[in-house]
C-alpha cells in the first residue's frame, strides 16, 4: 500500500471536512458536519493553518493540521501540530508516520524553530510513535488554561 501526503487546498474541502468531523467526534464532540466544514473552510480561506492530507492507494485516510505560533524569546516562529487523525481501517500502514514526517519537512522548509504537539496522558500508542520519531517531552513547564466561555 502506498501512502501519499499532499498539502490540502480549498479544493480538498469536501474531503478534509468529514475527516475533521470524525476527529472532533473522537474527542467527544457530537458529529456536526456543518460546523466541521465551516471551521476548515475558514482556516483554509484565511490561510490560518496548514492541512496535510494523507491518502492510501488514492483514498483519503487521514490528515494533520498545523497552526503557526511565535517564540518571542527566540524571535522566530514555530508550528503547532494540533490535529492528527488516521482512520481506524488505515492504521498500521505508516500513515501517521508519513503525516508526522511531512509536517516536520514542511516546518523545517518554512524555517521554523520547532514543531510542537500535545497529546492525552493515556494516548500511549501515539506517545510511543512520537518518541520513536525523535519527539521529546519538554519537562519543567506546566501548561495553564483560562476558560473564556
Amino acid at each position: 500500500m502506498t501512502v501519499s501526503i499532499t498539502r490540502a487546498t480549498v479544493h480538498d474541502l469536501d474531503t478534509v471536512a468529514p475527516l475533521f468531523d470524525l476527529y472532533r467526534v473522537f474527542y467527544g464532540k457530537p458529529s456536526d458536519p456543518v460546523v466541521a466544514r465551516e471551521f476548515i473552510e475558514a482556516r483554509m480561506t484565511r490561510g490560518e493553518s496548514v492541512i496535510l492530507l494523507a491518502q492510501l492507494d488514492g483514498d483519503a485516510v487521514g490528515f494533520t493540521q498545523l497552526y503557526p505560533a511565535f517564540s518571542s524569546v527566540s524571535a522566530t516562529h514555530t508550528w503547532i501540530l494540533n490535529d492528527l487523525l488516521v482512520l481506524p481501517e488505515a492504521r498500521r500502514n505508516g500513515v501517521a508516520r508519513a503525516l508526522l514526517s511531512a509536517a516536520a519537512d514542511f516546518a523545517r522548509a518554512d524555517g521554523a524553530l520547532r514543531l510542537e504537539l500535545e497529546t492525552d496522558h493515556d494516548n500511549t500508542t501515539a506517545q510511543a510513535l512520537y518518541r520513536a520519531m525523535g519527539w521529546t517531552a519538554y519537562d519543567g513547564t506546566l501548561r495553564f488554561r483560562l476558560p473564556l466561555r
